[in-house]
């Protein structure tokens, strides 16, 4: 989590009168896309390899084969997990206005990765040729009842409780109290619960635990074991694992990425 608010680039993508137009491109793991912002609506499609996107508000991870959605005008940066294959879609402002207007990590369906795979292979998709108004609105129709996945770590911007953040983020599978995180933020153990509920929307420790689950969820998206994804999460085993993953994500691991 960053410090201060990152230097933002508008990125002046001209999509001209054209209703989607879009974008494939690989990056090499560890690449970063650095915070932008668009003026037009961002569907973000892993078809290889994790991407981790980052706002001001909070991070997103998205595995393979997964997508996430970005309104417009939001600043985001992008960082890679193993080489990533990413599809993305650029819809015309209004186009999916019955999308949310905040990030997103959605489930993507057999029919919508066709989609997305067959609309990037046009490149664009017009207003006024018939086939392309048919795709579109199919698209449109499937990212409104896409189901999303709770893969979201908010992020406070209180500066102490964001001290907190960053030191935790940095070793998820580190033990220290709280007394100790509050010495490092320069408050009392206090100040740091009431600015993670104010702002996050959860405890201190239930923040914690959604760090954990998603740093062992960018490893088992790489491809690592779930007993060594778990340990370097922090849990204790991985019984333990399974049973936080199953609670969150309403299944096991295995059965979530083989979905």
């Amino acid at each position: 989590m960053a410090q201060k608010r990152p230097p933002v680039v508008f990125d002046a993508r001209r999509r001209g009168t054209a209703a989607i137009v879009t974008l494939s491109h690989e990056y090499s793991s560890g690449s970063t896309v650095p915070f932008h912002f668009h003026a037009d609506d961002q569907l973000v499609y892993a078809e290889s390899g994790v991407m981790t996107v980052r706002t001001t508000h909070g991070a997103w991870v998205v595995p393979t084969r997964r997508a996430v959605w970005v309104p417009a005008r939001i600043p985001h940066a992008i960082d890679m997990l193993g080489r990533v294959a990413m599809k993305t879609l650029y819809l015309a402002p209004r186009l999916a206005r019955h999308l949310p207007r905040r990030c997103s990590v959605l489930q993507v369906s057999p029919l919508l990765r066709e989609l997305v795979l067959h609309a990037c292979e046009r490149g664009k998709l017009a207003r006024h040729r018939r086939r392309d108004v048919h795709l579109v609105a199919v698209l449109v129709d499937q990212l409104a009842v896409a189901p999303t996945t709770p893969l979201r770590l908010p992020a406070p911007l209180d500066p102490r409780a964001r001290r907190v953040a960053d030191a935790l983020a940095g070793d998820p599978a580190g033990v220290r109290t709280l007394e100790r995180l509050a010495a490092i933020a320069g408050a009392s153990k206090r100040t740091i619960e009431r600015a993670f509920r104010r702002e996050t929307g959860m405890t201190l420790g239930k923040w914690r635990q959604q760090l954990r689950l998603l740093h062992a969820t960018r490893l088992l998206a790489a491809g690592e074991k779930v007993t060594v994804a778990a340990l370097e999460a922090g849990y204790d085993s991985a019984s333990a694992f399974i049973a936080m993953f199953r609670r969150a994500m309403g299944t096991t691991p295995r059965r979530y990425f083989e979905a």
